[in-house]
């Protein structure tokens, strides 16, 4: 089975379980590797309520550490953080990066329109009902493009995101997917084929196939990733994700150590 490379922690307060939990959910699905991305603080400021703070990142690393000893030799473990793309944030994720051997970091949007944090269910009712769905869409392909334009990142995260809560333009989508997809082929980096976009209303995987068919004719690598929040959802639906990779033209997923990249055949 495929890396599972985006996972969390309780660190985020909207996760739960115990890293020898999902160290044997990740032994008994049988993934290749496992890794460990929580989401990353912005400081020391509580920003919102589902990050740790910078405060807490060594007791983060201690979370890692007792995932790496239950796991032994039984199965590779890599730490990442997912990290969220924010104005001004580059010289942060550029220390971020100093405190730890990283293997890699996920870099992410979940926040567009002066800090409008798009994907949180409570703007459903409000922000979500009044938005230029079309304005919203431009607004976060143009704030993802900037993020991989950064050069800060390995993977980038669920890429249409924006879709969550169902809501698309009319019209042919390519005109948001192509930009992007040149950024990502110039940057040489790689990306998730998220499997939670199945449990949310919009209920498709992130990216949509298209895009991944577009990002396979660009050359660009495949992780398959289940962004669990729960022992229960590691590796979730990958074989359903590896058909649809496959779909697309994928052939092998990534590999990553300390940054370094192999290839594993789907």
């Amino acid at each position: 089975m495929p890396a599972d490379y985006h996972t969390h922690t309780p660190l985020c307060m909207h996760a739960e379980g115990e890293p020898e939990q999902y160290i044997d959910a990740a032994i008994a699905a049988g993934v290749t590797e496992y890794g460990i991305s929580d989401h990353a603080p912005v400081g020391e400021e509580f920003f919102d309520d589902w990050r740790m703070l910078e405060s807490q990142l060594p007791e983060y690393f201690s979370w890692v550490e007792r995932a790496k000893a239950h796991a032994g030799d039984k199965l590779p473990v890599r730490v990442g953080m997912e990290c969220d793309w924010l104005p001004g944030c580059e010289s942060w994720i550029q220390d971020l990066r100093s405190r730890y051997d990283w293997d890699y970091l996920i870099g992410s949007v979940h926040y567009i329109n002066d800090q409008w944090d798009f994907d949180n269910p409570k703007w459903v009712g409000s922000k979500w009902a009044e938005a230029d769905i079309d304005q919203v869409w431009e607004t976060y392909w143009s704030t993802y493009i900037d993020m991989i334009d950064s050069g800060l990142f390995d993977i980038f995260g669920h890429p249409d995101l924006i879709k969550k809560f169902g809501h698309k333009p009319a019209g042919d989508l390519s005109r948001f997917y192509e930009p992007a997809i040149d950024a990502l082929a110039t940057s040489g980096a790689i990306i998730e084929l998220n499997t939670a976009g199945w449990h949310k209303p919009c209920a498709e995987q992130y990216p949509h196939s298209e895009f991944l068919e577009l990002a396979r004719d660009g050359g660009i690598g495949l992780v398959i990733s289940s962004d669990a929040h729960h022992p229960a959802e590691v590796a979730r639906d990958f074989e359903k994700a590896k058909a649809v990779a496959k779909a697309a033209g994928y052939m092998e997923t990534v590999l990553i150590d300390k940054g370094q990249r192999s290839y594993e055949n789907l």
